[in-house]
């Protein structure tokens, strides 16, 4: 493999992990709260492909409910992304008040947590395949404007060209990473929230109240799903009510890889598994899809705590 074809690879491989990334980062906001994994965060990413499909005016086929149902208007491809990952979300919000906040406020051993939102997840999904069915819905080629199909980082006789749709998904990773990062630091909710998931209780003493802010952290957790699963369905097609499924899975790969509970560790895992799945032969390509469980089986060898996590300690 020359140099033209590893550096390709590795632009590949950074489009697609800045996906990983963004929906890494939901799965690690809601652990650095409250010690759990969401396993609904796949199901929410889902369905903000399909909030953003229907406000851009995207009609649904022949089977569900809403078959053949379409709305009377269609906003702008940005703004029904924007509306999109809102919604996405208030139904994070929602399933925070329904799944885990009366377990929480029970004390329930956090199995059960996981169990409920594993449970949330199955109903979303089939409400989703209820409504509107399981067909393959894509978005128009025009939704980024009059932007060219791809780029070309190489020269005329040894091109390197990289589809826009990958440039974007990138830029757009970056700067919700960095605007993130800027909230967490130096923000006084974002220092609230950092008191909250290091000791609610001491946080309430202090006059932080802990359920707001986790409240905050499930919506701005769907947000980012919604806007990842967007940004898949306007590169590739929204395939189906399950075609979140398997960026769900390899999230924990991504932030077992990280750092459970690191905002730099889930940027890092998600770009290091897209690399990593970005240079698997496409003779063995069937196989790609073991990568990140490879990775996280290896991880709880080798580093359990993950590349930016710290070791948990036991306290007696």
């Amino acid at each position: 493999m020359d140099v033209t074809a590893i550096f390709q690879q590795i632009l590949n491989g950074l489009s697609i992990g800045s996906v990983y990334a963004i929906f890494a980062l939901g799965y690690t906001l809601i652990f650095s709260i409250l010690g759990i994994i969401n396993f609904a965060h796949g199901a929410i990413f889902t369905l903000g492909a399909y909030f953003t499909y229907t406000l851009a005016g995207g009609a649904f086929g022949f089977n569900g409910l809403l078959a053949n149902a379409r709305l009377p208007f269609a906003l702008p491809f940005f703004l029904a992304l924007l509306f999109g990952s809102f919604l996405s979300g208030i139904t994070s919000v929602l399933l925070e008040k329904i799944a885990f906040r009366p377990l929480r406020q029970r004390g329930s051993d956090p199995l059960l947590t996981l169990v409920s939102s594993l449970g949330a997840a199955v109903a979303i999904v089939n409400v989703i395949q209820y409504l509107v069915g399981a067909e393959i819905y894509t978005f128009p080629d025009t939704i980024y404007g009059n932007l060219p199909a791809a780029i070309n980082f190489g020269t005329s006789d040894r091109p390197i060209a990289i589809r826009t749709v990958q440039i974007i998904i990138f830029l757009v990773c970056a700067v919700m990473v960095a605007l993130l990062t800027y909230w967490v630091n130096f923000t006084r909710d974002g220092k609230a929230l950092q008191a909250v998931a290091e000791d609610a209780t001491t946080a309430s003493l202090l006059g932080i109240d802990p359920e707001r802010y986790i409240v905050i952290t499930f919506f701005i957790s769907g947000a980012l799903a919604g806007l990842a699963g967007t940004l898949v369905g306007s590169s590739v097609s929204i395939a189906g009510p399950y075609f979140g499924i398997a960026f769900g899975l390899k999230g924990l790969g991504v932030i077992v890889l990280g750092g459970l509970g690191s905002i730099p560790g889930a940027v890092i895992g998600g770009l290091l598994l897209g690399i990593a799945e970005a240079f698997v032969p496409s003779e063995y390509s069937g196989y790609r899809e073991a990568i990140a469980f490879a990775i996280l089986f290896i991880m709880l060898l080798v580093r359990p705590q993950g590349l930016l996590g710290r070791k948990s300690i036991q306290k007696v």
